[in-house]
């Protein structure tokens, strides 16, 4: 749907542009938009480097998996009803971990993996065989995680500091105290809302 709202949008421009003699300046935004757009991904694929490569460091120093056992009594009060030898809880864990520190890029896999995990877990109290051709109704694990991911709670906003220093920004750094405010605010709404809405599943 997305697609088709972009391209919806494209095309009103151009033909707007063309209608009032303005081609040639949406020519010369695009030309510049794009040498924006390669300079911020060599920005970013720096910064994805640099985080991915000391996420590396600190999982075979250890320190990721004593950040994992740190947060386990988060987990079982997040999610009260999963294992605790469950293979969903490590990634679960991961996946905050790596959103804590504003490494997106390494949390989405753990999520992925995390949603397969939690696909399974449901399969085997329900008694019902995985079939891709049937709808799924997410479990309510699903969702709190889900749910929690969204929001997210980031002590160091990589990307908004690599976005900030991308485009001239004098204090990129700034960013960090309010982000870390406002992360806050919608983890703790997050974890409320989860709470209260799970009453019924305790």
């Amino acid at each position: 749907m997305l697609n088709y709202i972009w391209a919806v949008m494209i095309m009103l421009g151009v033909f707007y542009a063309a209608l009032t003699g303005r081609m040639e300046q949406v020519t010369n935004a695009a030309l510049d938009s794009a040498g924006e757009a390669i300079s911020l991904c060599l920005t970013m694929a720096g910064v994805v480097a640099l985080w991915m490569g000391l996420m590396e460091i600190a999982k075979e120093a250890g320190l990721i998996q004593r950040m994992t056992k740190g947060i386990s009594p988060f987990l079982d009060f997040m999610f009260p009803r999963i294992p605790k030898k469950h293979p969903a809880r490590e990634y679960i864990a991961t996946n905050i971990i790596a959103n804590i520190l504003g490494l997106g890029w390494a949390c989405t896999p753990a999520g992925l993996k995390a949603m397969e995990e939690l696909a399974k877990l449901d399969d085997e109290r329900t008694g019902r065989k995985a079939d891709r051709t049937m709808e799924r109704v997410a479990s309510p694990e699903m969702c709190d995680f889900l749910i929690l991911n969204i929001s997210s709670l980031q002590l160091i906003p990589v990307n908004m500091i690599a976005y900030r220093s991308q485009y001239g920004s004098v204090n990129p750094a700034a960013i960090i105290v309010p982000a870390i405010l406002a992360t806050c605010v919608s983890t703790l709404t997050a974890i409320i809302y989860c709470k209260c809405k799970n009453r019924g599943h305790m």
